[in-house]
């Protein structure tokens, strides 16, 4: 199973990586937004996948249980990640409203206006 992961995850990542090298301002927030996705589904695979119960203490002491920790760790960087892709589509919509364009190759040449 973790061989599967592993080859979904390099497929996740090499999509992710391939959207943010492109010059789409949209396209590259969809990219970081994808690459997240990879890399928390890399903790919970680094951690090992197991069959074992809730970490809840209480009957069955001494079974196979799960880590809580990766779990946890994921949970956090789900909420950062979505923190931190609402501030990009914030970003590349302001950025769309100044340029009249998506494309990066337009916020090299461009200069403030002095109003």
């Amino acid at each position: 199973m973790e061989v599967l992961m592993s080859i979904l995850i390099g497929l996740i990542f090499a999509a992710g990586i391939y959207l943010i090298l492109s010059k789409s301002l949209l396209r590259i927030v969809i990219g970081t937004a994808i690459l997240s996705h990879g890399v928390n589904l890399l903790v919970l695979t680094m951690s090992g996948i197991k069959k074992g119960k809730a970490p809840l203490i209480g009957k069955g002491i001494g079974k196979l249980f799960n880590d809580p920790l990766p779990q946890a760790l994921v949970l956090t960087a789900i909420v950062i990640s979505f923190a931190i892709t609402a501030f990009f589509l914030v970003l590349a919509y302001r950025a769309y409203q100044e340029l009249d364009s998506e494309s990066i190759s337009k916020t090299r040449g461009h200069e403030a206006d002095d109003k």
